[in-house]
């Protein structure tokens, strides 16, 4: 047998039935970065122009399953603003408006980070690629995945995601917009929350605005089940939402 073949056999148990692989390790990824099927992440946003911090925002983030996500504004300039995400639908509900707003995932919530970053798409329900190689990324062993969009209300139309090797955590991603620019880059920081290794920050630093950081940090998990009511932009207009 030809050394070739030795290695193309070696090969063969990482890319064997590749899309069913890749759906498993999207899974696996997301279980880093939303814990249980309904909760609420405590996020803090910040924006650095070069090495100065330039703002911060607070966020309460309800995530559940089924592509459902509410966003509750905590900072004392943007109190009492709310942001709804299902499906591919996003409202951004004004408590100086009695009419939900049509927004975009892409529009910019803060800095570089965008409505879908804050809302936190889930990989696996919306992205489908293939693996293309192994390499170090930030000095962790991972297997690089190119991504794409498979519904029209992901921020991103392609993700090049680093996964680590030893159990699928992200590390890495570049982002890129419809027309295949490379957007944002991010990294992922892991760290312990409610004892149990998850993803406590992304930092993303922009390609378009140099010099240009956005830091998502998730300060706190905890299991949280809002009433079906408050995935209505109608309701959300005269509504508050309790931490």
């Amino acid at each position: 047998m030809s050394k070739l073949l030795v290695l193309l056999g070696c090969a063969t148990p990482l890319f064997a039935s590749e899309p069913a692989n890749i759906q498993a390790w999207l899974k696996e990824a997301d279980a880093f970065r939303l814990t249980a099927d309904s909760e609420r992440v405590d996020t803090e946003v910040r924006f650095f122009k070069g090495n100065r911090l330039d703002k911060t925002r607070r966020y309460e983030v309800y995530a559940q399953s089924g592509r459902r996500s509410l966003v509750v504004f905590r900072s004392p300039s943007e109190r009492g603003q709310k942001m709804l995400m299902l499906g591919d639908d996003f409202w951004l509900v004004l408590p100086s408006s009695q009419r939900p707003l049509r927004i975009t995932p892409t529009q910019k919530l803060l800095g570089d980070a965008s409505n879908g970053d804050i809302a936190t798409l889930t990989w696996a329900e919306d992205y489908d690629g293939r693996t293309v190689g192994e390499s170090m990324v930030n000095g962790v062993p991972c297997v690089r995945l190119d991504l794409a969009g498979q519904r029209k209300g992901v921020s991103y139309a392609r993700i090049v995601l680093a996964l680590a090797t030893s159990d699928h955590h992200p590390v890495a991603a570049e982002l890129y917009v419809a027309s295949n620019k490379l957007a944002k880059e991010a990294v992922f920081e892991m760290g312990e929350l409610a004892g149990r290794s998850q993803v406590t920050a992304m930092i993303l630093t922009d390609h378009i605005q140099h010099e240009r950081r956005t830091e998502i940090r998730y300060l706190a998990r905890a299991p949280k089940l809002l009433g079906p009511e408050f995935y209505n932009p109608a309701f959300l207009v005269h509504a508050s939402v309790e931490p």
